[in-house]
């Protein structure tokens, strides 16, 4: 069978790729969908029939949702670097890695931190904008810490509850400007918050690293 007659009934033939009216159409089909559906509940399958191209077509220019979002909220490939390279390393140190990584991310270069400052200030005054922004940092956390707790059942509320208080902190050091906390340097937050967000995304790491050094 050829490629053309498994194509689905009635869906037109996407833009040739490489286009930048392609790339176009995709970004206005995703900044739609982002902000009616959430980060979580679009998908790439979704944004291509929007944009009358196929999803291949999407992938060969952003390679996968979280770029495409990036992209789309002017977020710099460093950042999802960042979020990304949390995760990476022995679970005893995540804590600290991740809420590192997120001080870093909004308090970092302005390069990197001014798209994140416009999305929270967004977030704080529009309902759309403040869906996207939990979807997207709960999602970030979601996938690092999948497989890390005894109960998988629980990953999805664990990370929600490590943005919440991710969010918060970065929303009262930049934006309420709580004195306490604007005036602590980030390793001294970094010192008491991370054992929070360790017992929540690995509360098990260190009980494991414990057995495996016997």
């Amino acid at each position: 069978m050829t490629a053309q007659e498994k194509a689905p009934p009635g869906r037109r033939r996407g833009r040739p790729p490489g286009t930048e009216s392609t790339r176009k159409a995709v970004l206005e089909a995703a900044r739609k969908r982002f902000a009616d559906d959430g980060f979580t509940a679009t998908t790439i399958r979704g944004i291509a029939a929007d944009a009358n191209v196929d999803a291949s077509q999407v992938m060969q220019f952003f390679r996968s949702k979280d770029e495409l979002f990036a992209a789309v909220m002017s977020i710099p490939p460093t950042v999802l670097d960042l979020f990304d390279t949390a995760f990476q390393g022995p679970d005893e140190h995540l804590g600290e890695r991740v809420v590192r990584a997120y001080l870093q991310a909004w308090e970092g270069s302005p390069e990197e931190s001014e798209p994140l400052m416009a999305m929270l200030r967004g977030a704080i005054v529009n309902e759309n904008a403040s869906r996207q922004l939990a979807d997207f940092i709960q999602s970030r956390l979601v996938d690092g810490a999948t497989g890390r707790t005894a109960d998988d059942s629980e990953t999805s509320l664990r990370a929600g509850l490590a943005s919440a208080m991710l969010v918060g902190l970065v929303t009262s050091r930049r934006i309420i400007g709580v004195p306490l906390l604007t005036g602590a340097d980030a390793e001294t937050i970094v010192r008491i918050t991370a054992p929070a967000i360790q017992e929540i995304l690995a509360p098990h790491a260190d009980r494991r690293s414990a057995l495996l050094s016997h």
